[in-house]
């Protein structure tokens, strides 16, 4: 990382240690604090990051839950029908799974006198042979992968990356948000300002038409110079419907920011105010810090993790997987002795799985997951460096703003010295009325340059303030 700002520290801008958590109050107006604790506890996109997050959580959850063994219940009666035509070997050989395909369980060879028996002689099987017979079953199956290789602790680590990735999404929503709302705010009361000049004008040039029309009544002004007047009257009076359009739409906008439908703060929003007041420094830091400061750095870094954890989950599919299984219950088919020790059944030990042939399946998964392992890293890198451009153009655009809106002061001023020069000099007799024509023409031009520069010079200092990371 650079060691400093290529971009000059001019125009309220200092090299402290920066704290921009909650950035937003140093504008020190209550209306943008409370916009912004409203946005926090109802907008939709924080809200679709939040529930992304609890999935993360609940999926790491089941990771962390694979390093335990399984443990099954079951339960289970059955009522079982020999066939008379059944001998006693294919009887056997079905039991056991032989060449005649049954698929009776084992548990069932000793049958009980409870069914109907057989006829001797009428089949393969002994006379008074139970043909019919119940089974009740209830137990417990057990099974443990032990993670040898790491397969395991990869996933959980991926799954934890992950976890980390979708929170730090989250706190990029909020950083996102926070801005939105913000510049939103005072773009709002930007439009308000402009509208407010405007208004002030349009009063300013119906005074001058009406004294122009006055005078020419008297024969003291041409016709010329009042149709003048009216064309720049009305040039003005043009500007309003789309400034109020404007005002309007962005109190929908922050009213949807907020989770709300559009007109819900029209009563509030639409009683005309000023700019908040920015901050005299803002504190920059170090470009390091924003390595962990910028929540969309350290998601890319959460990612790159998470990739290269799976490629571990991949490698361990190569080596052999060890487990221990058992099974415990009891068996009978008498429901009098079904929990006797006489009806227990176990059974225990290890298992091995080992995939000797796939046809190369495995190591093309792993490649897959390096490649997926370099694209993750060339998106943190990138992310690294755009971060580090977004600061340097907020600081640049920001301070070059300032001093274009130390220029428009100087314009504003010359424009109402012109202006009353002007109007002095039509009076006397000296200089036309098209001098004055022009001099409210420019003062109202320089005027609503200058609100929208003082707008300006707040929006890029909320998009600074986002630039460092500020939000979260």
């Amino acid at each position: 990382m650079p060691a400093g700002w290529s971009e000059s520290m001019a125009g309220g801008l200092s090299n402290d240690p920066a704290e921009v958590s909650r950035w937003w109050t140093a504008f020190n107006d209550p209306t943008l604090d409370s916009l912004i604790e409203l946005a926090v506890a109802a907008n939709h996109d924080l809200r679709i990051a939040q529930a992304r997050l609890r999935q993360s959580r609940a999926q790491r959850d089941a990771a962390t839950a694979g390093f335990w063994p399984t443990l099954d219940t079951s339960a289970s009666f059955t009522r079982l029908r020999i066939s008379d035509n059944t001998s006693i070997a294919s009887l056997a050989s079905g039991l056991t799974g032989g060449p005649t395909g049954g698929s009776t369980s084992g548990s069932v060879a000793t049958s009980s006198s409870s069914g109907v028996s057989g006829a001797s002689g009428s089949s393969g099987l002994p006379a008074g042979f139970p043909l019919e017979s119940n089974l009740f079953q209830a137990g417990f199956d057990a099974s443990w992968e032990i993670d040898v290789f790491g397969g395991k602790r990869r996933a959980l680590e991926a799954t934890t990356a992950d976890l980390d990735a979708d929170l730090d999404a989250l706190h990029a929503t909020r950083v996102s948000l926070l801005a939105e709302v913000a510049r939103n705010y005072i773009e709002l009361r930007g439009l308000q300002q402009r509208l407010a000049v405007t208004r002030k004008t349009i009063d300013s040039q119906r005074e001058t038409l009406d004294l122009t029309r006055g005078q020419f009544e008297s024969d003291l002004a041409s016709e010329l110079d009042v149709s003048q007047a009216e064309a720049l009257l009305a040039g003005t009076q043009s500007q309003s419907p789309a400034l109020e359009a404007a005002i309007r739409q962005t109190i929908h906008q922050l009213s949807v920011l907020l989770g709300q439908p559009p007109g819900a703060l029209n009563e509030e929003l639409s009683p005309e105010a000023s700019w908040p007041d920015g901050p005299p420094d803002v504190p920059m830091g170090l470009p390091s810090d924003l390595l962990r400061r910028r929540p969309d750095v350290r998601q890319a870094e959460r990612q790159l993790a998470s990739a290269t954890a799976q490629i571990g989950v991949q490698v361990a599919e190569l080596f052999p997987k060890f487990s221990l299984t058992g099974a415990i219950g009891f068996q009978s088919e008498d429901l009098g002795n079904w929990f006797t020790g006489g009806s227990q059944y176990w059974s225990f030990g290890p298992a091995v799985r080992w995939r000797i042939f796939d046809a190369g399946r495995i190591q093309a998964q792993i490649h897959a997951r390096m490649a997926m392992r370099d694209e993750a890293l060339a998106r943190y890198e990138k992310t690294v460096l755009t971060s580090l451009q977004e600061v340097e153009d907020a600081i640049a655009t920001y301070a070059a703003e300032q001093i274009r809106r130390d220029a428009l002061h100087r314009q504003v001023e010359s424009s109402l010295r012109a202006l009353e020069i002007a109007t002095s000099r039509h009076e006397q007799g000296v200089g036309s009325f098209l001098e004055v024509l022009a001099s409210q023409r420019t003062l109202y031009q320089a005027q609503d340059q200058l609100a929208q520069s003082e707008t300006n010079i707040r929006g890029d200092l909320i998009t600074l303030y986002k630039a460092l990371g500020g939000g979260w």
